[in-house]
């Protein structure tokens, strides 16, 4: 710091420094990238800057805290001497270099804080270009782009590199990301967030948007944080039971007056305090993230297709006939009665497994369900109505499915008696191996379904016994997976 303008050894001296602290300061200069952060406590000791400087032990502790600015450097002072120390990490400006020179000491991205200079993008691409034909796979290289570039931008840079026959390219725009892990400027002290309000209105949209993001991220965070919305003391919400591998599972759910869920209660009955202490406290966390403002589908999506003991078939729920361990039945059961997410069932509420389609009805409005409002007490009670609580509209006359289907058999069978005896007969029989048919199919999508399988043919055997294993499937016959090991 001998002869740095600003901040030098004569003006120290005159604030209280010594020959030992200034020796201190030197030998940390050597490895530091700015002047600021040689000047703290951990340099100069806390006896040196409590007595002598007569800075309060509170101070010291903020980690925000600037020495050189509470000895009373200005800001302009403390950069130029950082530049004259520490450099200014770019050789534009710099002596005895031709202007016409720079560009062969341009870098990826603009270098230091008052560097102006980099690659251009398509610099970028004709590099990547030169190399491809010489390179079997893809490049791994990054194309930066400055923050003032445009959505044209980016699609122009596509273009050009599908053009020159580029098999990839990531494009990265400066700026993008509010904690941006490669930036070599140091992050603006006080006087430049004071100089923000100044500046704002000259910014283009997507600066001013980083900008303003940048300076209340934090402050968002810290009054969110404490944000929980608990549940009434008195709550809607149901128990269900169910048997998973065998071990008895209690679901119950607590519900805000919306019906959304708020908490849930899990109890086994076969396991050990040890294994119901840990499922008790582990629907105490995701009652506490339902709380705090966790969806629902973050938790499905986390927590379905786990796999541990007990696992197996399912009874007892009308939607979930086999599950890969407790946590994936209750999730999926929470899934289907809170989300509607029917793909997690393997039954689908109100109908059977062989439904693929609406046939006839499609187009056409559907029956209107009336339930006896005292019996629903949750948004997951819903999906279990029975058709005996179904009413049909008749020229608009309500009448229950239960007369309706009387009605409609009654008119067949007299339909049928009008008819020819033999050609009856005929009809009778090929109804019965009609029904026995679908029968019969029906059962075997429902026991395939309910021993896992998915549905898709095995590319190694080509039989249909592909089983979930994990987030890939694994054939039951052969043994092949589709990319887990």
């Amino acid at each position: 710091m001998k002869g740095s303008p600003g901040v030098n050894h004569e003006w120290l001296k005159l604030k209280g420094f010594s020959d030992k602290e200034l020796s201190a300061v030197e030998a940390s200069l050597t490895t530091a990238f700015d002047i600021r952060f040689v000047f703290n406590r951990w340099t100069l000791g806390d006896e040196f800057c409590t007595a002598k400087l007569g800075i309060s032990t509170e101070k010291l502790d903020n980690p925000d805290f600037d020495l050189l600015a509470e000895l009373g450097f200005t800001k302009a002072e403390i950069e130029h001497a950082n530049v004259y120390c520490c450099g200014a990490m770019t050789l534009e400006s710099a002596p005895h270099i031709k202007p016409e020179h720079l560009h062969i000491f341009d870098c990826a991205n603009p270098c230091g804080k008052t560097g102006k200079r980099a690659l251009s993008v398509d610099s970028h691409i004709l590099m990547l270009a030169a190399a491809q034909p010489f390179i079997s796979g893809a490049i791994s290289k990054t194309i930066n782009m400055p923050v003032n570039a445009t959505i044209q931008d980016c699609a122009d840079a596509y273009m050009k590199s599908w053009k020159l026959a580029l098999k990839a390219n990531a494009l990265y725009r400066d700026g993008s990301k509010l904690s941006q892990p490669l930036t070599s400027s140091i992050l603006a002290g006080e006087d430049e967030e004071d100089d923000l309000v100044d500046q704002l209105p000259e910014m283009p949209q997507h600066a001013r948007v980083q900008a303003v993001a940048e300076r209340i991220v934090e402050r968002v965070i810290e009054i969110t944080k404490h944000d929980r919305e608990k549940l009434p003391h008195r709550r809607k919400g149901y128990t269900q039971k169910a048997t998973v591998g065998g071990h008895k599972v209690y679901l119950r759910t607590g519900e805000y007056d919306d019906g959304r869920l708020g908490e849930i209660f899990i109890d086994m009955h076969k396991e050990g305090a040890a294994f119901r202490s840990l499922m008790n406290n582990f629907a105490i966390a995701i009652s506490i993230g339902l709380q705090y403002g966790v969806p629902l589908d973050e938790f499905v999506d986390a927590f379905t297709f786990t796999r541990f003991e007990p696992a197996g078939i399912v009874t007892g729920n009308d939607s979930i006939k086999n599950a890969t361990s407790v946590l994936d039945y209750i999730f999926r059961e929470l899934a289907v009665s809170y989300l509607s997410r029917h793909d997690l069932a393997h039954v689908i509420p109100g109908g059977d497994s062989s439904e693929i389609g609406g046939g006839d009805g499609e187009g056409k409005r559907p029956a209107v369900a009336t339930p006896n409002p005292s019996k629903i007490v949750s948004a997951g009670l819903v999906r279990g109505l029975m058709p005996q609580q179904l009413v049909v509209f008749d020229g608009g006359a309500a009448i229950k499915t239960e007369t309706a289907l009387m009605n409609a058999t009654s008119e067949i069978a007299l339909e049928a008696t009008r008819r020819n005896p033999v050609a009856q007969a005929i009809e009778v029989v090929e109804r019965e191996v009609q029904i026995t048919a679908t029968t019969s199919r029906v059962r075997k999508i429902q026991e395939a379904r309910i021993k896992g399988y998915e549905g898709d043919a095995c590319g190694n055997c080509a039989n249909f016994t592909l089983v979930r294993n994990g987030t890939c499937l694994k054939c039951d016959s052969c043994g092949t997976t589709t990319g887990c090991s």
